[in-house]
Parts: C-alpha cells; sequence; structure tokens
C-alpha cells in the first residue's frame, strides 16, 4: 500500500501518461502532408502512419490486462514508456526513410496502447473509493485534453520549424523521459499479481477481430469490397474469441463485466463522447485550413478555448459525480454536445474563427460531463478484481471510437466534398454527429429514470417505516442529576454500553455511553511513548486512581455528551449510520416531534442489513 503522498504522485504520473497516450494519437496527424513531401510519397501511402498506429495500439490494449495481472507495476510502466522513447527516438531519426517512420510510430503505438488502460488501473488502485469520480474525471480530462492539444502544438511546431515533422518527435520523446524518470520514484507496485497464463489463440482472435474491424472503418470508403471482407473477417474472429473465453479457464479478457448492465451502458456512452470529440478535432481543423484559409497556428489556437475550459470543468463534474451520481451530468452533457454540433454545422459557412470558437467551446464542455462521469459511473459497478478486465474493455472502446471518429467522418466528408462544396459536407457530417448525440442523450435518459425508479423503490419503505422496524423501543435512560455511579450501575446490570440522558420534564438533553466514561478517565493522561512521557507521569501513578474517586462524586451531565447526537424518526438510515460513525457511539436516541421513542444501535443495523441483502440474493 502506497503512502497518500506517494499514491497522488502515482495518479498524477497516470493522468500524465495518459495524456501522452491520447496526444501520440493525433500528434503526428498535422505532419502528414509535410511528411508526404518530405518521405517522396504519396497521400494514400502516408496514411498508413495513422492506420499502422491504430491497429498497433487496438491489437496490444486487450494483452495489457494479462500483464497487469502478471508484471510488477512499475517495470511494466517503464516498460510501457520505452516503447514511446524508442519510437520517438527513431522517427526523430529517420531522415527520408518512409519504413523507419512507420516502425517508429508502430513502436508508439505498442506502448499506446499498454498504456492507457495501465494507467488506468494505477488510478483504480490508488483512489479513495470517495473520491474515484474526481480522479475519473481528471483522467476523462486528460482523454480529451491529449487528441485536442496536439492538433494545437503540433501546429506551433511545424509553424515555427518550416514544417520539419523531425521535431514533433523529438518534443514528444523529450516529454516520455520526462514521465519514465518520474516514474521511477513515484510508481510502485499497485497491482495484486495473479500469475495468468497467456492464451495464444485468443491473442490472435481478439487481434483479427479488432484489426479487421479498425481497418475496414479505415478504408471503407477507398476500396469498399477490401472493407467489406476485412469487417467479416474482424467480426467473425470476435465471435470466436468470445466463445473461447466463456471455455478456457483462464480468459484472456473476462467478458463478465459485460453483463453488468451499468457497466455496458457506460461504455457506449463513453465510445459516443470520444467519437464526437475525434471527429471534431480532425475535421474543425482541417476545414479551417483548407477552405477558410487560416493558417495552421491559427486554426490550433481556436480549439484552445474549449480544451482550457475543458481541463477545469472534467474536475469538477467528477465531484459532482462523487456527491450525486451521474443523474443530470449525462443529459446536460449528450444536450450540449447534440445541440452545438448541429449548431456548428450550420454556421461553418461562416469564417469567422471566433464564431467558431465559441460554438466549440460548450461542445468540448459536453464531453467534460460525459467521458470522467460514464467511465466511474460504469467501473463503480464491478467487483475489485474485475477492474484490469473492466478497463481493457473501456481502452478497446476508446481506440475504436477514435478510429471510428477519425477515420470513419473524415471518410464521409471527403466523399461528399467530392461532389458538392466543403461546407455542404461538413454540415452533413455535423448533423450526423448531432444524431448520435441524441442517441446517447436517449441513453442517459433511460440510465437516469432507472435510477430514479430505483430510488422510488427503495423509498416505497418510508424512512420513518424503517427505522421503526429496525429501533428499540425499551429504552432504559437516566436523568441529569443522577451521579455517574448511578448511570454506571444501570449499565452493569443492564448490559448497556450507554444510555440517553433526560431532565425533569423527561426532555432528552445528553447521551451517555461508556466512551464517554473512558474518556474522562483518560483525559490529560499521556500516551507513554517517549522518554519525556516516562518523566512527567513518574511519581503520579496514582493518578487514574485519583480520578476513579473524583468519577463517583460526579453528575452524569458533567461527562455525557451534548449536542446533534439524535435522529429523527423520519430519517434514512443512511443519515443514522452518519451519526453512528462520527460520534463514534454504539447507538443514537431516536425522536418524534422532539419527543424520544427509541434508540437504534449498530448491532440492529447489521443485522436489518443482512436480512435485506439475504432477500435480494434469495429473489
Amino acid at each position: 500500500m502506497l503512502s497518500k503522498q506517494k499514491s497522488i504522485m502515482a495518479f498524477t504520473i497516470a493522468a500524465f501518461a495518459t495524456f501522452l497516450a491520447t496526444f501520440n494519437e493525433t500528434f503526428m496527424n498535422v505532419a502528414l502532408a509535410p511528411m508526404s513531401v518530405s518521405l517522396g510519397v504519396d497521400g494514400s501511402v502516408i496514411q498508413w502512419v495513422v492506420t499502422a498506429y491504430l491497429l498497433g495500439a487496438a491489437i496490444m490494449v486487450p494483452i495489457s490486462a494479462f500483464l497487469y495481472r502478471k508484471v510488477p507495476t512499475k517495470v511494466l510502466f517503464l516498460i510501457t514508456m520505452g516503447f514511446f522513447i524508442a519510437g520517438s527516438l527513431m522517427g526523430a531519426l529517420s531522415q527520408t526513410s518512409f519504413t523507419l517512420v512507420l516502425f517508429a510510430r508502430i513502436l508508439q503505438a505498442i506502448g499506446s496502447g499498454m498504456l492507457i488502460p495501465v494507467s488506468m488501473n494505477i488510478v483504480l488502485d490508488v483512489a479513495p473509493r470517495e473520491k474515484i469520480g474526481l480522479y475519473m474525471g481528471t483522467m476523462g480530462a486528460m482523454t480529451t485534453l491529449g487528441p485536442s492539444i496536439s492538433v494545437i502544438l503540433g501546429g506551433v511546431l511545424l509553424s515555427a520549424t518550416g514544417n520539419n515533422f523531425h521535431v514533433l518527435f523529438w518534443v514528444f520523446g523529450g516529454l516520455c523521459l520526462l514521465c519514465f524518470i518520474l516514474a521511477i520514484f513515484f510508481i510502485g507496485n499497485v497491482a495484486k499479481l495473479t500469475k495468468p497464463k497467456l492464451d495464444t489463440v485468443s491473442v490472435i482472435y481478439v487481434s483479427l477481430g479488432l484489426v479487421g474491424i479498425m481497418f475496414a472503418i479505415s478504408f471503407v470508403f477507398q476500396i469498399w469490397w477490401i472493407a467489406l471482407i476485412s469487417l467479416a473477417i474482424g467480426i467473425c474472429a470476435l465471435i470466436l474469441f468470445v466463445q473461447r473465453q466463456k471455455r478456457i479457464e483462464m480468459p484472456l479478457i473476462n467478458l463478465e463485466p459485460l453483463k453488468v448492465k451499468q457497466f455496458s451502458l457506460s461504455i457506449i456512452l463513453n465510445m459516443i463522447g470520444l467519437i464526437i470529440v475525434f471527429a471534431f478535432n480532425v475535421l474543425l481543423p482541417l476545414y479551417l485550413q483548407s477552405v477558410c484559409g487560416f493558417s495552421a497556428l491559427i486554426s490550433s489556437l481556436a480549439l484552445f478555448p474549449a480544451i482550457f475550459l475543458c481541463c477545469i470543468m472534467s474536475p469538477i463534474a467528477g465531484k459532482i459525480y462523487d456527491k450525486h451520481g451521474p443523474k443530470w451530468l449525462l443529459i446536460i452533457g449528450f444536450s450540449l454536445m447534440a445541440v452545438f454540433s448541429a449548431m456548428l454545422a450550420i454556421f461553418i459557412k461562416y469564417p469567422s474563427v471566433y464564431l467558431i470558437a465559441g460554438l466549440y467551446v460548450p461542445l468540448i464542455l459536453g464531453s467534460s460531463l460525459i467521458i470522467g462521469p460514464s467511465q466511474s459511473y460504469g467501473l463503480s459497478s464491478l467487483k475489485p478484481e474485475q477492474n484490469p478486465h473492466g478497463v481493457t474493455l473501456f481502452s478497446m472502446g476508446i481506440q475504436i471510437a477514435g478510429c471510428v471518429g477519425a477515420s470513419l467522418f473524415l471518410g464521409i466528408y471527403e466523399l461528399i466534398a467530392k461532389n458538392s462544396v466543403p461546407s455542404t459536407a461538413f454540415l452533413v457530417v455535423g448533423m450526423i454527429v448531432a444524431c448520435i448525440a441524441l442517441i446517447g442523450l436517449a441513453i442517459a435518459i433511460a440510465v437516469t429514470l432507472k435510477n430514479a425508479k430505483k430510488t422510488a423503490q427503495i423509498s416505497t419503505q418510508t424512512p420513518a417505516a424503517t427505522i421503526a422496524s429496525v429501533m428499540k423501543t425499551n429504552v432504559y435512560k437516566i436523568q441529569e442529576n443522577n451521579s455517574i455511579l448511578d448511570a454506571m450501575q444501570m449499565m452493569v446490570e443492564k448490559k448497556i454500553s450507554g444510555m440517553p440522558v433526560v431532565n425533569e420534564k423527561d426532555e432528552l438533553v445528553a447521551y451517555l455511553s461508556d466512551g464517554d466514561i473512558m474518556r474522562y478517565l483518560a483525559k490529560n493522561q499521556t500516551s507513554m511513548k517517549t522518554i519525556y512521557s516516562f518523566a512527567v507521569t513518574e511519581g503520579n501513578e496514582g493518578a487514574i486512581e485519583t480520578k476513579i474517586q473524583n468519577l463517583k462524586d460526579l453528575k452524569v451531565c458533567d461527562v455525557a455528551t451534548t449536542g446533534p447526537f439524535f435522529v429523527d424518526i423520519n430519517d434514512d438510515l443512511g443519515e443514522v449510520c452518519k451519526k453512528l460513525s462520527v460520534s463514534h457511539k454504539k447507538k443514537v436516541p431516536v425522536l418524534d416531534n422532539g419527543k424520544m421513542v427509541g434508540v437504534i444501535n449498530r448491532s440492529e443495523i447489521t443485522k436489518y442489513v443482512f436480512n435485506e441483502c439475504l432477500k435480494e440474493h434469495q429473489n
């Protein structure tokens, strides 16, 4: 178990690594044109730099779940970052060799495919359960920030260096080296190793499946019949993969999380949000440069306000999730994405960078309300041992969403633009994206209504009835003017640990527990953990005896606890549990219209919860 400080540092490095992994997916895309000229290849060949990266990353994602359980966390993280550094160095030194550039991107893809799920698993292992929304919200911000800011930084670097794409490899390699060095000092071995066995056949099936589907998406508008064959091979391979996972003793990916409806819906919602982000991150800079005539720098900076605000909003959305759950976050998020996707598509024909940037802000802010909360909502439904597999499934969804958002919608745009004006092509794509956001909105509404229905079903057992059924009505109580000796005598004879204290009008004024008596006896006593402690207590061994002598002369109200130590009969059990945990007491009085009607204790709540769980299990 890592210390709190190291856990925070591990989370920070994992978030930085996630940023680097998603950043690198689109970082080189802005350099495709100058790369094509420098390497002497045409557009159809240079496109393989993008395609090979997506395919390589997709293949490594499912293997990461096996590696996370097999290899110590720190070693695995450093190896993953090593692939990034090696690929960056090779690309930076490639000069005019297309083969070296392609191989460099494949090495980086291997790192990217492993790094996202490994980083998310580290966060799940170090994040406090009550702050999972905040932590995953930050990770969601990195997932959005990475591909968005890469376009900006790529455009700035290319403009400053005369389209020298090798600089991009050097810069990214430097960032990876920084992350590598930090990981040496602050990443610990947080994963519980289970020594699984790698099923090679499963790796082949899932690799063929993902490659087939993603290859089909990338080439559907270029060579349609090859894309169709590729899609068929991919689907068949995935079917064989799923069937094999059910048969073998140690599956490559445990598909049990997909049976959890909450988790499955969360993956869909997360993918829809990312598809929209990836689509506009590729199409918007392309349109601003090729149609509106803006420079790469200006086109990139148009995206900056949205990205900056998204980074601020994502952790805030996580905090809201921690307090209130997904509730309205998903609905508001998809509403913003649907409305402003359509508005951006309609107003794109007006070449104003300020107008486009302004419309892009609420669109991306909508994604910050979706990506982090949907991941938290889905992963919170799983058992801890299912987390690595859940993260792998989410990561596979991220890769597919990136491919669909970038390749599919770019293909649709180019197909329509050949036979029409670019603004019409962007309008069609924007409206399709808005419709996809509406599908996400419908699912989000269904999720919210389902949660509301669950709450309503629980609330049909009124809070009063629940507390009344759990509390004890035969309450032993004592007058405030009675002595502590009288109170202790009652505790011993009745075998109770505490009792309410009332005044002459039988009104509740305090609560006395055996813990209050212990605190009185321990007050001002040293813990004797140091040499100084022995020095100050030497010759004072009779202090506890003196306190015992004084205790018999005290009144109950001198020792008892006063303050908000009671609950109302109309409160729910959650409020009762909160009072008991905060006060560290075993029982608490129950009031009805200010009159004490009973007490409720920890053991009775435990018995009630056990019976309710037993009923659920039997149903």
